[in-house]
């Protein structure tokens, strides 16, 4: 383990900075790997037409994040239950991706694994992930609002025994899970529409997020977050306008379910839906046009998700993507304010 564990925020600050490197180092060769081997973006024919110049582009980047942030994990933190949990969700959810980028790529169409199979997918790692976090990390099957008010989800509980080993399965808790890994999976890949939007909004999202486990005195977690935060920063050197690479499902679902794991294994759930509020609107915005156009045949925005309404309106790619920075900044902020009033 690099830096002094006497002094651990210079350690988390360290993990950030390995993890940048690295993916500083390895994505130019990636770049060249996926341009050899043809294995391009495929860009949505309804999509803006000024994103027809990306097809082809690099793809599959969240390879070189997760490969980053695991390198960063094994040199810098110690491997509690909670961080080998929260690697495991977060990689299982990156494989997933990953099989959808191969898909999408294999048939040279935008769309790679179907609905059902994503979900089908996120259900078996959230459930999964909520069994060993209630039953192995000591997580209360109850939500925290600031404020003080508690939501209880563990009062449908029942006790099975596998294997000799005695497991509580929380139902709604285990559906409340669900509901936040992939919500916040897809939210997040909803938002990787534009050159540096994801990424950008991610990076400040899981920095809030290390501050938040570090002050919840898991050090292990906070520098998992530092290492996505720093392996972001290295990507977004290669994926800021006009990107040379893009993260693919493979780095942007796996992305969404690390800030679940640590909304969960911090229990912030709440607190992370407003520091997420960049991507809860990106979602949003496809749920209010989809239920539109299905009920009154009216589209509420010009195109769907929000970010690409904007671009119709006439706003470049890069004000589009720093603006969306600065209100995801202001969302992170307002949430771990409001963290504060659960401790």
């Amino acid at each position: 383990m690099f830096g002094n564990p006497s002094y651990p925020t210079y350690q988390v600050f360290l993990s950030a900075v390995i993890a940048a490197a690295i993916v500083l180092v390895v994505m130019p060769f990636f770049i060249k790997m996926m341009k050899h081997e043809g294995i391009g973006q495929q860009v949505r024919a309804d999509g803006p037409q000024r994103h027809l110049v990306k097809q082809g582009t690099p793809t599959m980047g969240g390879v070189v994040i997760l490969l980053a942030v695991l390198v960063t994990c094994f040199i810098q933190a110690t491997w509690t239950t909670d961080l080998i949990l929260a690697v495991l969700a977060t990689f299982l959810t990156g494989s997933l991706g990953l099989l959808d980028d191969i898909e999408s790529v294999a048939h040279r169409r935008s769309l790679g694994l179907t609905p059902s199979q994503k979900m089908a997918g996120l259900i078996l790692i959230s459930v999964a992930f909520c069994v060993v976090a209630v039953n192995y990390c000591r997580v209360s099957p109850r939500v925290e609002f600031p404020g003080g008010a508690v939501l209880d989800l563990g009062v449908l509980t029942s006790t099975v025994v596998v294997g000799g080993a005695t497991l509580r399965l929380p139902w709604l808790y285990m559906l409340f899970v669900f509901l936040l890994m992939a919500g916040l999976s897809n939210a997040v890949n909803l938002t990787d529409g534009l050159d540096g939007l994801a990424g950008g909004c991610t990076l400040v999202v899981m920095l809030i997020m290390s501050m938040v486990a570090f002050s919840y005195n898991e050090k292990n977690l906070a520098i998992f977050a530092a290492a996505i935060s720093g392996a972001l920063v290295g990507f977004l050197w290669y994926n800021c306008y006009p990107a040379s690479i893009f993260m693919g499902d493979t780095g942007s679902l796996a992305l969404g379910a690390a800030f679940a794991a640590l909304a969960v294994l911090t229990k912030t759930e709440i607190c992370s839906l407003v520091m997420g509020g960049l991507f809860i609107v990106e979602a949003l915005s496809v749920i209010i046009q989809v239920v539109s156009f299905k009920t009154t045949g009216k589209r509420v925005f010009l195109m769907a998700p929000i970010h690409h309404h904007f671009e119709k309106k006439g706003w470049s790619e890069t004000k589009v993507v720093i603006r969306s920075w600065i209100v995801s900044a202001a969302f992170a902020v307002l949430g771990f304010a409001l963290y504060f009033q659960l401790r």
